[in-house]
């Protein structure tokens, strides 16, 4: 699989976090997908759990921007330094960053994510 494939992916995978769009989000994914985010949390299928997830940024943010540093293409895998920026619905901006793991199947989607990020550095913005 090509590099710029495998960016164009990732591209798509971002963006639909940015716009909030669960249908167009969990296209990118295989239907046996796995999640590791953060590192270190339960994983999570994809397909069963990825409304919870979409829901859970549409609950907290009202603007959610994301932007994609660097993207380093290996085989079938890419990591991918981040930074996410944000507004609450409350009104407080928010800024995250870290390194997501993605792994691409055979057929173009994403298999596995392992993203390396501190949510309580997150939490800690919302409630400041």
């Amino acid at each position: 699989m090509s590099s710029t494939t495998i960016e164009t992916i990732i591209a798509a995978y971002f963006s639909n976090i940015t716009a909030m769009n669960p249908e167009g989000w969990i296209v990118n994914f295989a239907e046996d997908a796995v999640s590791h985010d953060p590192v270190g949390e339960p994983p999570v299928k994809i397909r069963e759990d990825y409304h919870r997830f979409i829901g859970q940024l549409q609950a907290v943010f009202e603007k959610l921007a994301a932007t994609t540093e660097h993207i380093f293409v290996a085989a079938n895998e890419a990591a991918v330094k981040w930074t996410m920026q944000g507004v609450s619905k409350t009104g407080k901006s928010v800024s995250f960053e870290g390194i997501t793991i993605f792994e691409i199947n055979q057929d173009g989607k994403i298999q596995t994510t392992r993203a390396y990020w501190n949510p309580k550095q997150l939490v800690a913005q919302l409630r400041g």
